[in-house]
């Protein structure tokens, strides 16, 4: 019979190459995934940027396990490493990423409100329109 310490030399690789996969397996299945593909699918269906983020990011906070709220940053985060990770669950998905992060609808917003204030003094140090307040 195998003394422990050789036991252990070789259940311990073993052990390791299953525990590395299994983050891999589980975002790909997980809240990640899932709210990726929501995201995906009603943007590539005709949906605005809200209203599937609304989707999305609800999905993902109610089905994540942690005992704290994913934070919104974090969500799209999630979202971008699912779609990233395997684009092709996720056809012409990739265009639609950069909404997730205040792509081309919030550079024409801040233009708009730079050029209606004529005082620089009333602009306040936070964004009104910001999609990842609660």
């Amino acid at each position: 019979m195998a003394s422990l310490p050789m036991r252990l030399a070789l259940l311990l690789p073993m052990a390791g190459m299953l525990w590395s996969a299994a983050p891999a397996q589980a975002a790909a299945n997980g809240p990640a995934g899932k709210g990726a593909q929501v995201y995906c699918y009603m943007r590539s269906n005709g949906n605005n940027h809200n209203v599937s983020w609304e989707a999305s990011y609800a999905l993902i906070k109610r089905q994540g396990s942690g005992l704290f709220k994913t934070s919104p940053e974090h969500a799209a985060v999630m979202i971008t490493e699912a779609v990233v990770e395997d684009p092709g669950s996720f056809p012409d998905c990739g265009q639609y990423l950069g909404d997730l992060f205040g792509g081309s609808g919030r550079a024409s917003a801040s233009t708009n409100t730079t050029s209606s204030s004529s005082d620089s003094s009333e602009i306040p140090n936070w964004d009104a329109d910001d999609r990842y307040s609660y």
